[in-house]
């Protein structure tokens, strides 16, 4: 996200999965390694000045031929404040194993980011109908968490927000959900494949959106909904609705022939073009290394936002 003042005007690993090719549909399922209880990941880092990282989930197929590796890597920067949360849960629902990676960019305060890393995929992993009809699962799943969370907000002042740009892995399926202007961009063999569209206000369909909403857009600074803020979707933000809105744009991409998916907050994105990470992760096999890599390619860079990166790697 952008600075406060420019966006809105006024761990350790989980554990390790693996990814099979049952027959005879070979359709890829994930299956747990080991069985241990997942670590608490919701709480803010507490040095803030230095670079959370950290990685090593891995999920392998039943030959063994192929695997998936994380790393993630959140830096508060030259913010004052650290307001990116990210998420990383594998969990089995229905006979199945479900894979999410969140990146969530607060606005406002950290507190709506904090409630969809709480929240966002314990609802998803309670749709009865992830498995069979995941796109309806993601998008009633995002529209409860964001319904819940106005409800708790009823009767609160101050005004906050978040992006969400999640991949939830389903069998041999990789469902890329996005609010906001956070991003998710795929590798395939070496090209940058754009998962998920910035949404901004002055984008025309999100413009259009708006305005026969009854809303407006005007320019301070950047593009800004009723003057305020510089995305057009968003969890939260109360009171903006419905000019703003949380329904997620979702992308639907095969496992097979991803390279790898970097989910980032616009930290990174605002000084590093989808090819530029690509290029920088091609090479750096370790996932957590690569995550690291970006974020201080963004700081160096001249980033003035918190950064948070999650590189999933797909290798055979």
């Amino acid at each position: 996200m952008n600075t406060d003042q420019d966006r809105r005007q006024s761990q350790r690993p989980v554990v390790g999965y693996a990814l099979t090719d049952p027959a005879p549909s070979h359709a890829a399922e994930l299956l747990p390694i080991r069985q241990e209880p997942p670590p608490n990941l919701s709480a803010q880092p507490k040095n803030h000045d230095a670079i959370l990282s950290g990685g090593g989930v891995s999920l392998i197929t039943r030959d063994k031929n192929s695997r998936i590796s994380y790393g993630y890597s959140s830096f508060k920067g030259k913010r004052s404040s650290m307001e990116d949360y990210y998420e990383i849960g594998i969990s089995e629902v229905g006979g199945q194993m479900v894979a999410l990676f969140g990146v969530y960019d607060g606005h406002g305060g950290f507190k709506t980011a904090e409630y969809l890393k709480k929240n966002l995929f314990s609802n998803l992993k309670s749709h009865p109908d992830l498995i069979k009809d995941t796109k309806l699962a993601i998008v009633e799943a995002f529209k409860q968490t964001d319904t819940e969370y106005l409800n708790e907000e009823k009767g609160h002042q101050k005004d906050a927000g978040s992006t969400a740009s999640t991949a939830v892995l389903v069998r041999d399926k990789i469902f890329v959900a996005n609010v906001g202007d956070s991003r998710v961009v795929a590798s395939r063999a070496g090209s940058a494949i754009p998962l998920s569209i910035d949404h901004k206000p002055d984008r025309s369909d999100e413009r259009e959106r708006i305005e026969k909403a009854g809303g407006f857009i005007v320019w301070a600074g950047t593009w800004r909904v009723g003057g305020v803020l510089a995305v057009s979707r968003a969890f939260g933000d109360k009171l903006l609705r419905p000019y703003v809105v949380a329904e997620p744009e979702i992308q639907e991409e095969e496992i097979d022939g991803v390279d790898f998916l970097i989910i980032a907050s616009d930290g990174l994105w605002n000084v590093l073009s989808n090819k530029d990470a690509v290029n920088i992760v091609q090479d750096i096999k370790d996932a957590e290394a690569a995550s690291r890599k970006l974020v201080e390619e963004a700081y160096g860079k001249g980033s003035s936002d918190n950064i948070t990166c999650l590189v999933v790697r797909f290798e055979k």
